[in-house]
């Protein structure tokens, strides 16, 4: 890697200024990022990708696409490693990222993290820690201490970086977030997001007893920095894992950093005053619950009023039903669509409100106070003068290399995402605090004014090697 010539930190600091004053409009509470030393345009980024199954299989693909050369992959499954080693011959194997890290580092430039979320922030702190930069799937981390040293390591390091959450390359996510903080629909008063996850089980109590581990599976390595617990044919590996306390963050982590996303920069959200579990289905020693329903308390930001985010999830099936907002809440989009989306989010102000009706803020609508359905954001009068204000994304996985190449900071670099992901994975933490426990919290201090107990899910104890 070179330095940066006089004329790439001129332009980059023009760029900083204009994206300074761009990105104010959707992170405005957040520090901006600064990348140190970048990589010319005609220089090869060497790229190593840790986890390549399921979304690594895209993740891997799209960093080749985009001009990374991928000198080394590293995945626990020998079945999932060697099909992808089949794609790209040239890049060395390996099943432990440590020892990825540890023979490679020389030779790469930057890593994309893909693993389950036990093993994000171990794999991408070891990384970042080295002056890698850095793609991370979403959820960031699976500890909000975690989320905390990554967002520190990037600013520290001035390294390039990205979460995993694509609908930030939205151009809808984005001019709904101009619109917003035009003040369109005033003052925001309520937050309401919900999900259709989980779709993988959870609600339910360990298995018993043990089941042979396939030979192509490193079961210690796949563990990480987890407690030891035997290996169950389909219980955890490859997909199931998301629902248990010790590998996942439940339907809340997996996607929330897509539906939150968007009102999030919206809404300016910082830390929250308190968080509390206001309903589940039932709590499990391990594993989260069917269906849940929590409560964030926002405080006065920015000239924004407080504001109460209300989180809802779960598709138990059977006697069970969903919690989902109430008809008060949701009578416009149920007028508009004919039904209550399975996912989406809704942001209630003076003024009128906003609904994004999918994962990833892809699409916008509208209401005005006294009207009784939405209409889509692009064609309602009141949203037409809004200024573009925003730019608009050359493509998710391009913003990083391209932050890695000129120093344009990436949307979802890691001083926005991690402190998104913090704020998520402390609605974990209220759940495993406990049903109707309202849990005052002190952000910059990762503790809780009131819960003592909470202090132990902030930070986990990771197995001896896997330590961070």
């Amino acid at each position: 890697m070179k330095t940066v010539s006089k004329t790439i930190q001129s332009n980059h600091s023009r760029r900083e200024f204009i994206s300074r004053s761009a990105l104010a409009l959707g992170a405005s509470t957040l520090a901006f990022p600064y990348v140190g030393r970048v990589l010319g345009a005609n220089d090869r980024i060497n790229v190593a990708c840790i986890g390549v199954g399921g979304k690594g299989d895209s993740d891997s693909r799209d960093a080749a696409s985009n001009g990374g050369t991928l000198v080394a992959i590293c995945d626990v499954d020998l079945n999932t490693l060697n099909k992808k080693g089949e794609k790209f011959p040239q890049a060395k194997k390996y099943q432990d990222y440590r020892k990825l890290l540890d023979e490679m580092g020389k030779d790469i430039d930057a890593v994309t993290i893909s693993t389950p979320d036990h093993n994000h922030g171990v794999a991408a702190i070891r990384a970042m820690q080295m002056g890698k930069h850095c793609f991370c799937q979403k959820p960031l981390t699976q500890t909000v201490s975690e989320a905390r040293m990554m967002r520190q390591l990037a600013n520290e390091k001035k390294l390039a970086t990205q979460m995993g959450n694509q609908g930030s390359a939205e151009t809808g996510l984005r001019r709904a977030v101009e619109v917003i903080q035009s003040g369109v629909i005033g003052n925001p008063q309520e937050l309401h997001v919900w999900s259709n996850r989980p779709v993988w089980p959870q609600g339910l109590d360990r298995p018993e007893g043990r089941d042979e581990v396939p030979s192509t599976l490193d079961w210690d390595l796949w563990l990480g920095p987890a407690a030891f617990r035997p290996y169950k044919k389909d219980v955890y590996h490859s997909f199931a894992w998301r629902g248990w306390l010790d590998f996942g963050t439940g339907a809340l982590g997996d996607m929330a950093c897509h539906t939150v996303n968007m009102p999030f920069r919206a809404l300016k959200l910082g830390y929250p005053s308190a968080v509390e579990c206001e309903l589940t289905s039932r709590m499990y020693p391990e594993t989260f619950p069917k269906t849940s329903r929590l409560r964030f308390d926002f405080p006065e930001r920015e000239g924004l009023p407080p504001l109460k985010f209300w989180w809802y999830d779960g598709n138990p099936g059977g006697d069970i039903k969903p919690l989902r907002p109430d008809a008060d809440t949701s009578k416009e989009m149920v007028a508009t669509l004919g039904k209550l989306p399975t996912s989406g989010a809704l942001i209630v102000g003076d003024k009128g409100k906003v609904f994004s009706p999918d994962d990833y803020g892809a699409k916008f609508f509208v209401a005005m106070k006294g009207e009784s359905t939405f209409l889509a954001g692009d064609k309602h009068e009141a949203c037409v003068a809004v200024p573009e204000s925003i730019p608009r994304s050359p493509g998710h996985m391009k913003e990083w290399f391209q932050m890695m190449k000129d120093g344009t900071p990436a949307f979802s670099n890691f001083d926005t995402a991690a402190y998104l992901t913090e704020i998520i994975l402390l609605g974990c933490i209220a759940m495993r605090v406990g049903e109707g426990h309202r849990m005052e919290w002190d952000g910059p201090n990762m503790r809780s004014k009131n819960i003592q107990e909470a202090a132990r899910f902030v930070k986990r104890n990771n197995r001896s090697g896997w330590e961070v």
